[in-house]
């Protein structure tokens, strides 16, 4: 009997062409090697269905993926059978079966990103996969403070990328704010979901508030333009981390 199973995967997204897989085999992505992984370990071709489509270079800690599977494993002690199968940058550390209509994508209530920018006066290499670089010193207080005009539903075209193919570009912005720890500015953002390199533009776009050259208002005036040439630049991916997926059931 096949049973709809949600796996909740962590990965490092720095040798990866993002999620999804692609035509091209030859190019790794992270669906293509968890796949791999999956059909491995159930001696069966596995294919899955992930709920972010995360870009090249950009990492999970709660990565959301679904398998419908007929296996004699016990759904808790799949994580730990499934490990070894891995490849090191990618972990699964929770399993659960859900409906077999459940849909990872669109079922989803809220998603929660963390962008990190490492601000020390020099680069440092330990931390250059895992967070944008910028020298100059930001004001993370002004940061939080101009973060406030993302709260709450708004047409974001201004923060969607030309490639983006949304349907709407309207999306809603539960929860946003800045913090510095140590070296590190951390912008944490949870929202209904969000457009094609949005969070990476709003992160730009608070970089130029933590310089000084934007505000609260400005930002604001920004979303009401619907003009991507108004907002900040992309940032990397290398900051960015899909942080966690919620579902009514948790």
């Amino acid at each position: 009997m096949l049973n709809r199973i949600l796996l909740t995967v962590a990965y490092d997204g720095s040798n990866y062409f993002g999620w999804q897989k692609q035509s091209n085999k030859n190019i790794q992505t992270v669906q293509g090697a968890f796949e791999n992984a999956l059909s491995k370990f159930f001696k069966t071709d596995v294919t899955c269905i992930g709920a972010s489509r995360t870009d090249r270079g950009v990492h999970a800690l709660g990565q959301r993926v679904v398998i419908d599977i007929d296996t004699t494993v016990p759904v808790d002690k799949i994580p730990l059978a499934l490990n070894p199968f891995m490849p090191e940058d990618i972990v699964v550390n929770n399993a659960v079966i859900v409906k077999s209509d459940f849909h990872p994508r669109y079922d989803c209530i809220k998603k929660t990103y963390q962008y990190k920018i490492y601000n020390g006066k020099f680069r440092n290499p330990i931390f250059r996969k895992y967070s944008e670089y910028c020298s100059f010193y930001l004001d993370e207080n002004k940061m939080d403070t101009a973060a406030k005009a993302f709260k709450g539903t708004n047409d974001f075209k201004a923060f969607a990328a030309s490639k983006n193919s949304s349907k709407t570009t309207v999306r809603t912005i539960f929860d946003i704010h800045v913090k510095r720890e140590y070296d590190f500015v951390i912008i944490t953002v949870t929202g209904d979901g969000f457009l094609y390199n949005m969070i990476r533009i709003m992160a730009g776009t608070l970089i130029m508030a933590g310089k000084g050259q934007i505000d609260y208002n400005d930002i604001k005036n920004i979303i009401e333009s619907k003009n991507r040439n108004n907002a900040g630049k992309t940032a990397g991916p290398n900051g960015l981390t899909l942080i966690e997926i919620k579902y009514d059931f948790g």
